[in-house]
């Protein structure tokens, strides 16, 4: 038998053929009965929400918490529809159109992951041409991936049935979905299900709204059976009551903070790529007391400033309970990954220990130390007026980042939490703003 990895990628995949034409030969003589009934169907297996809603409609929304079975749910519906697989379908969905946040993603969430569709499709197992991106199912029906960081690559392409993963985490939400919708254009009936985690952007809301849209909603604890024991209490522990928690765990769509500090809408609607030519760069650093189960995570951001004095939010690389070592390390990858003018740190929590940790990793690191002189509301209102008056832009998509500033009001976080994120990158903006804007910070 040839050897698996040799070869370049035609080869590659000319052998992947060769050796699924033969097992569908040796499948094709086993008796139906010990292939079908090893396995007990989608439809005995589902829980109601997983299947689809009766009736017309164009499209299918899946919001739920994590693990809460939405992607099985997407991959089973895609798969059935591709094999024209009863009741789902009468006949085969030939073209069919996955978006995900990244290639990578579609790729290891959709095609290849533990609920992706070579893992529910059984002896009947489809075939990925890599070079391609495409997955060939054995009706004939063709899967083509796309990635949310280029909508065009959806123009020229026309399908049947399309399934996104992940809508909310999409980096070009609005193109990407116009995209894919003006594509939705064979068959009969041609339709779309969307299965993604929630979070309070326009075109999620816009979409619930839409007399087309189908919803429905599943929480993790319904799916806590198939997730690992333990899980579910972990979670409940650390974010039950908080709206994170409401968010990620029981799949609400929360409404935004009246109080709310920073406007998501206006974040969205400016959010760009990394431009080109970028000046100054920072990475800043929010580092947490202590290091336990319950510690606040440690904020880490970079920014960067344009030649027109813009200011673009990079990354958002924070740890959840990680040692000083370790954020530390983390601090320093991000500062050679955008090859950053200096790390700026907040020492109220750590004084010298913060310089010092940073050093013992790397230790010609540029560092400036700040020391916060006034509450987490005081210092963020600057850096929320330059946020209206279009200074700062979203360079990406920072979920958790994000979220934070969505939920910042004159209390703190809702739940209590500490906004380190957020902390990391006032820091960062103040370092940046350079025009006296910014919140003060008195350098040690």
């Amino acid at each position: 038998m040839q050897a698996i990895g040799c070869g370049n990628a035609a080869e590659r995949e000319e052998g992947d053929s060769r050796f699924w034409d033969r097992t569908e030969r040796l499948v094709g003589q086993t008796s139906g009965r010990v292939l079908v009934g090893e396995t007990p169907p989608w439809l005995a297996l589902a829980r109601p929400a997983q299947l689809p809603v009766p009736g017309r409609w164009r499209q299918w929304l899946i919001v739920g918490g994590r693990g809460s079975g939405k992607t099985r749910a997407g991959a089973e519906w895609v798969s059935a529809m591709a094999a024209g697989e009863p009741p789902f379908a009468e006949t085969p969905a030939m073209r069919i159109g996955l978006v995900a946040e990244t290639l990578a993603d579609a790729r290891e969430v959709m095609i290849d992951g533990e609920s992706g569709l070579l893992s529910v499709t059984g002896y009947r197992r489809p075939v990925f041409e890599v070079s391609r991106r495409r997955l060939v199912f054995a009706s004939g029906a063709v899967a083509q991936i796309f990635s949310s960081e280029d909508p065009d690559a959806l123009r020229g392409y026309q399908f049947d049935l399309a399934w996104g993963d992940e809508l909310a985490k999409w980096v070009h939400g609005e193109a990407s979905f116009d995209n894919l919708q003006l594509a939705l254009r064979l068959g009969r009936d041609p339709r779309a299900i969307f299965t993604t985690t929630p979070r309070p952007i326009p075109l999620l809301k816009r979409l619930m709204a839409d007399p087309s849209t189908v919803t429905t909603h599943m929480r993790t604890v319904d799916n806590a059976g198939n997730l690992a024991p333990g899980f579910f209490a972990a979670m409940t522990e650390r974010y039950g009551g908080t709206r994170l928690g409401r968010q990620e765990l029981d799949g609400e769509i929360l409404a935004l903070r009246e109080d709310a500090l920073f406007d998501l809408a206006r974040i969205e609607r400016e959010r760009c790529a990394v431009p080109e030519n970028l000046g100054r760069i920072v990475v800043a650093v929010d580092p947490p007391a202590s290091a336990h189960q319950r510690s606040d995570a440690c904020g880490i951001v970079a920014a960067g400033r344009g030649p027109d004095g813009t200011i673009y939010i990079l990354a958002d690389h924070s740890r959840r309970r990680a040692k000083p070592h370790e954020w530390a390390r983390a601090a320093i990858g991000l500062y050679r990954q955008w090859q950053a003018d200096r790390i700026v740190a907040e020492v109220n929590q750590g004084g010298d220990m913060v310089e010092a940790v940073i050093r013992a990793v790397e230790p010609d690191t540029p560092f400036q130390a700040v020391r916060a002189s006034r509450g987490k509301w005081l210092r963020a209102e600057p850096v929320a007026a330059l946020y209206e008056r279009g200074r700062v832009r979203h360079a990406g998509r920072f979920p958790e980042l994000e979220d934070e500033m969505a939920d910042f009001g004159p209390d703190g976080l809702s739940g209590g939490r500490s906004p380190d994120r957020l902390d990391a990158l006032v820091w960062a903006v103040n370092a940046l703003a350079g025009d006296g804007s910014g919140p003060r910070i008195r350098e040690l």
